[in-house]
């Protein structure tokens, strides 16, 4: 039995899956990942990404800080690909428990998954951090400056900068939907980022699953691991 035949029999198997969605799930459908030679770390700028992305370079360089957002993280037109689209398949029929996420690009809910815990948050909720009026995606990226609100405050995107902490219901729920699952896949994520590797060893069902080009520091507690390209192998489940 190859490992694509090994996977599709332990989905077969469990009723209760949770997906674990990394940068890499997102690259099929024209989304930079970070760490590969061509995602967002290689990028020849003013600060290292990091802090690019940070609550430090948003609060105290806010406008070179949209300089970057706009030009690195506007994914508006991004389609969801065939991972998206497999486990739009699988919620349908009940196997699905729910998917948590390391990004922000929204594909997942874009592909009409219900249940999506999006730990980094999402580009599509914003806020203005004067008087917390919501605003869609579209004000922030068309802005040609820094997007104001109405009430003269600057408008903030929703995700998890660099020295932030992750929203702790959300966190909670995602941690809630992997004590009730029977089968973790984590795909598409090097597990570097914390708390990605923590949320892994909270997993204690029957078959966990790590699917991505390189070693992840969690392979040694997987099931099974793939290390392939996500299309080559979600093209081949059923």
């Amino acid at each position: 039995m190859n490992s694509i035949q090994q996977l599709q029999s332990m989905i077969d198997k469990s009723n209760h899956i949770v997906f674990f969605s990394g940068a890499g799930v997102s690259t099929d459908s024209g989304i930079k990942d970070f760490r590969s030679k061509d995602g967002l770390y290689a990028m020849k700028k003013k600060y290292p990404v990091e802090y690019m992305l940070s609550s430090d370079m948003f609060y105290n360089h806010t406008e070179e800080f949209y300089e970057f957002y706009r030009e690195s993280l506007n994914c508006l037109e991004a389609k969801p690909n065939i991972v998206h689209i497999y486990l739009k398949k699988l919620e349908d029929e009940s196997k699905l428990e729910a998917i948590i996420t390391q990004n922000i690009d929204g594909l997942h809910t874009k592909a009409g998954n219900k249940k999506v815990y999006e730990i980094h948050g999402s580009i599509y909720r914003n806020h203005c951090i004067k008087c917390h009026k919501d605003y869609d995606a579209k004000r922030v990226f068309n802005s040609k400056q820094i997007p104001k609100c109405s009430c003269g405050g600057i408008i903030k995107p929703d995700v998890v900068l660099y020295g932030e902490s992750l929203s702790n219901d959300v966190y909670q729920e995602a941690i809630y939907s992997l004590q009730k699952a029977d089968m973790l896949i984590v795909a598409g994520t090097s597990l570097t980022v914390e708390p990605a590797s923590s949320l892994v060893r909270l997993f204690h069902g029957k078959y966990l699953v790590i699917i991505n080009r390189a070693e992840t520091l969690c392979d040694s507690l997987a099931d099974l691991v793939i290390h392939d390209s996500l299309k080559e192998i979600f093209e081949k489940l059923k």
